[in-house]
């Protein structure tokens, strides 16, 4: 009889035991959960969030930003983020004047998502801008020298197609954009313009991410055709097109949408399907600098137009200063007054 009560008492002293147990570790993981993407557990291509960055929009302004360093940080990479540079930043020097920033332009090589993510690899960065999301290699490269790179996205961009204000054609395809740049289709005249002769330019391989993503994205991985003209910068593109009837170039939607010398093109993955990269109507070259085309924010934010991607600060994880100021820096965009910046520097706010 002795021996059963102890069975029992012990039988029901495990079943507590458990309970509190079970209990105890629910509390704990519906208090902790935080959803942590990282590029060393995932695929860079990925749009990752880092564990240091702000999980809501908790911070309402630059000033109310936590654990940001003191010190003057070095940061660079894609020509892509020159308007969040030229617009944001210095309003960012105002509210925190102890965390200096200074933009470094590369020496002797064209300045880009891909020269950024190298220069921070070599250690002449804090942190780097990026239209584009690191790749294995990059992030390879990385882990040889005892460190990882976080990619946090803080804005949406549009890819806007330009071509000569004389131009007469009412958009493309992206497979017809696909068949002018590996030189399947030479001729406007193809795609329902004029008798003149296409002329592709693109900036370098290699030079930035938006050239990456459009050889990625557009081309299937495919090479540039032998017509197609390298330049050095969009400013250089941008002069092409407004000389050369048949010309055509792609770039960031902020940079050349606004721009008097060239006529952003409606794309589509259809012809029924066209939409417009600014807002209707068309503001022509006469009317132009008084009124200048506008961005069609709502259609990169809802996906109708076709070629859009991530804007990347791209963090060295190492447990140092560099870290802190990257990382801090991607937390001050991600501000309500952040995001309402990007929104008039003509990006796509993230949240």
């Amino acid at each position: 009889m002795s021996q059963k009560k102890e069975a029992l008492t012990l039988t029901v002293t495990l079943l507590i035991t458990t309970l509190l147990l079970g209990g105890g570790y629910f509390w704990f993981t519906r208090e902790s959960r935080v959803d942590i993407k990282n590029v060393t557990n995932s695929q860079p291509n990925q749009s990752t969030s880092t564990p240091n960055t702000v999980k809501k929009a908790n911070s309402t302004n630059f000033s109310t930003v936590a654990n940001v360093p003191t010190g003057l940080f070095n940061y660079g990479g894609s020509t892509t983020w020159a308007p969040i540079r030229l617009s944001i930043d210095s309003v960012i020097q105002t509210a925190r004047p102890e965390y200096r920033l200074r933009y470094v332009q590369p020496a002797n090589v064209t300045p880009g998502s891909g020269t950024g993510i190298n220069a921070l690899i070599e250690g002449q960065l804090s942190f780097s801008q990026s239209s584009r999301a690191v790749t294995d290699q990059e992030l390879k490269r990385a882990q040889q020298r005892g460190f990882s790179l976080n990619q946090i996205p803080i804005a949406i961009d549009g890819i806007a197609i330009v071509v000569n204000p004389k131009l007469e054609i009412p958009g493309l395809t992206i497979n017809q954009l696909k068949s002018i740049y590996i030189g399947k289709i030479k001729n406007w005249n193809e795609v329902g313009g004029p008798n003149i002769p296409i002329l592709p330019l693109t900036r370098r391989v290699g030079d930035g991410g938006t050239v990456e993503l459009f050889i990625k994205e557009i081309m299937g991985g495919q090479v540039f055709g032998s017509e197609v003209e390298l330049v050095s910068t969009t400013t250089q593109a941008l002069r092409k097109v407004a000389d050369s009837p048949g010309a055509i170039y792609y770039a960031s939607a902020p940079e050349v949408v606004p721009q008097c010398s060239v006529k952003p093109l409606p794309i589509g993955r259809t012809p029924s399907e066209y939409v417009t990269p600014y807002q209707k109507p068309l503001i022509l070259t006469n009317q132009c600098p008084n009124k200048r085309n506008q961005l069609n924010i709502q259609a990169f934010k809802s996906g109708k137009y076709p070629i859009t991607r991530n804007l990347f600060v791209i963090v060295k994880q190492n447990g140092q200063t560099e870290e802190q100021a990257g990382v801090a820096y991607a937390n001050l965009l991600l501000t309500e007054q952040g995001q309402e910046l990007i929104t008039k520097a003509g990006f796509v706010k993230i949240r």
